[in-house]
């Protein structure tokens, strides 16, 4: 009975061991976003299509940030070269190239040196509005006064 007690409290010993050992890898980069999907709504043909993706550094070592990955050329990210430190905040800045009329659906995948989610997607969306049609430049006539010019 004293050796399967005292193998139980070896056990627990090393069980506890075991846990203190996972806290201490723990440690290390954190990136916390304070939001991963963006809707632009309704964007008129080549208008603005930046938006900003707002992240903090809730580690207590720094943060690297690998080249954020697209899913499409229309779509351009760029972010901080430079390690973001325990406590600091960052964006990570998306361009979406507005000249292509219609719905969206982009992703940008961004890769740190974060400790838990090391990878992270951001997701925009929104609706390109039709290109504006040109008015037909009115004629002057004989009066002066204007009228639409026909194909006749």
């Amino acid at each position: 009975m004293k050796k399967v007690i005292y193998l139980l409290g070896i056990m627990l010993l090393m069980a506890g061991a075991v846990k203190a050992q996972d806290a201490k890898t723990q440690s290390g980069p954190e990136i916390e976003f304070e939001k991963t999907v963006h809707d632009y709504g309704d964007v008129p043909y080549n208008g603005n299509g930046e938006c900003e993706f707002r992240f903090t550094n809730t580690g207590d070592a720094p943060l690297l940030i690998q080249k954020p990955k697209s899913s499409c050329g229309c779509t351009i990210p760029s972010w901080p070269d430079k390690p973001i430190f325990p406590g600091e905040s960052e964006v990570i800045k998306v361009t979406y190239r507005t000249n292509r009329a219609g719905n969206f659906n982009k992703t940008i995948t961004v890769t740190s040196n974060a400790i838990k989610n090391s990878t992270v997607v951001l997701h925009i969306t929104g609706r390109v509005l039709c290109q504006p049609t040109e008015t037909l430049p009115e004629k002057t006539d004989k009066t002066g006064k204007g009228s639409p010019v026909s194909n006749n």
